[in-house]
């Protein structure tokens, strides 16, 4: 079982012609469940941030449109994997296997990345055979 993960959630677009990507947060969590919550926690933050809902307050009468049907749905897409059981059982499997996790959803501007990995898993890569070297 591997004990830390370290997380991160990432916004990608094209600016200048080129692939920039913006950290949206990181976070070193110290059990599988805290990692799977903190996925959870963020995919749902940029959900609502991208589909606030238009009875809040804070926003005026009209203000907010829905987009056209052709345009990919993010905000769905990300709460639907957030309720999702099975998914989230699958996403489980992953990690504790030290298997890299990466949920990713895109609209026409902007691809949202979440990822997570094991930090065992990540020792492991580095002590791999690539850092054994011959002595001559």
């Amino acid at each position: 079982m591997h004990d830390e993960f370290l997380c991160h959630v990432t916004a990608y677009g094209i600016c200048g012609g080129r692939r920039i990507g913006v950290p949206l947060g990181t976070y070193r969590a110290p059990t599988l469940a805290l990692a799977l919550w903190w996925l959870r926690d963020r995919a749902s933050w940029i959900a609502e941030r991208l589909d606030p809902s238009p009875e809040d307050p804070a926003f005026p009468a009209g203000a907010l449109v829905p987009v056209a049907v052709t345009v990919a749905d993010v905000p769905a897409l990300l709460r639907a994997w957030c309720a999702d059981d099975a998914r989230q059982e699958r996403a489980a499997d992953e990690l504790a296997d030290g298997r890299l996790l990466r949920i990713a959803a895109s609209d026409d501007t902007t691809e949202y990345e979440l990822l997570a990995e094991s930090v065992d898993a990540l020792r492991m890569q580095r002590a791999g055979p690539g850092l054994v070297l011959p002595v001559a």
